[in-house]
């Protein structure tokens, strides 16, 4: 049995405590999806690979996926559709005229003149590779590990445009989007908003203004209000008041808002 103690100090010592076990889950979660999709993005290299230079054909991820099964009976996701997925997941984003956009949009660095190689320009086969795009799908390959396996076969099923599809990874990347939160704002069509206001489309820089506007929605989520395991949360609910417990903990929308804009650059 535990004895009653009188500590002034045990409160406000639990909740640094807790506050730092949420924390700690939090990065493991994270670091976790790092590793699955580093993990799937290699599976699905590795089927494109030997497909293009052994000529094996689609027979072989049904085999493979058994094959996995049964060697990791434990681990889940080695189905046949979602090694499907692994393989469309490296290819989209190593094609041409993803690396293109990358190239433009997250300024990556590339060996040699500042332009973009060659078979990201002009040719239509992502089986073209040189040490360039190597480094490129490498670099592509890191930016894309910090978002949720779940958000990326999302995205994939429904964003043809490899820009549509950039700009909403890097806000995803940027602002932490449930799946629930990302579909909210391809439906509000956030891309074509921000190509038709010609934002700067910068990596280095704060999202379009208008993310802003969404600071108060943000705050309302659970999956912004401390979830022990925000990753791959699908669904959220919204509530009309800030929840009692979180009061003086959280800043307000506007102060949310006032720092969001603080990095934006100036209107021109």
């Amino acid at each position: 049995m535990t004895a009653t103690l009188s500590l002034p100090d045990y409160p406000a010592f639990l909740t640094a405590l807790k506050a730092r076990i949420l924390q700690a889950r939090t990065t493991a979660a994270r670091a976790v999806n790092h590793e699955l999709v580093l993990l799937y993005w290699d599976i699905g290299r590795g089927i494109v690979e030997k497909q293009q230079t052994a000529g094996w054909g689609d027979a072989v991820v049904e085999r493979l996926a058994a094959d996995l099964r049964e060697a990791f009976p434990d681990m889940r996701g080695f189905s046949v559709a979602n090694l499907w997925r692994m393989k469309q997941f490296y290819l989209a984003h190593t094609s041409p005229e993803f690396l293109a956009q990358a190239v433009r949009e997250l300024e990556l660095q590339v060996p040699g003149p500042k332009k973009l190689p060659q078979p990201v320009r002009e040719s239509g086969s992502a089986s073209i590779t040189t040490p360039e795009t190597e480094i490129l799908a490498q670099a592509v390959r890191e930016f894309i590990a910090a978002i949720p396996w779940g958000h990326h076969v999302f995205m994939l099923g429904i964003l043809a445009d490899p820009a549509a599809r950039l700009y909403y990874l890097r806000a995803t990347a940027q602002l932490g989007w449930s799946r629930s939160v990302l579909l909210n704002q391809i439906k509000a069509g956030a891309y074509e908003r921000a190509a038709k206001e010609k934002k700067t489309h910068n990596f280095a820089l704060a999202l379009p203004e208008h993310f802003a506007e969404q600071a108060d929605e943000m705050l309302k989520s659970s999956y912004h209000l401390a979830s022990p395991n925000p990753i791959g949360v699908a669904e959220y609910q919204l509530q009309a008041r800030l929840p009692a417990e979180f009061k003086g903990r959280l800043p307000s929308a506007k102060q949310l808002a006032d720092a969001v804009r603080e990095v934006l650059p100036p209107k021109k």
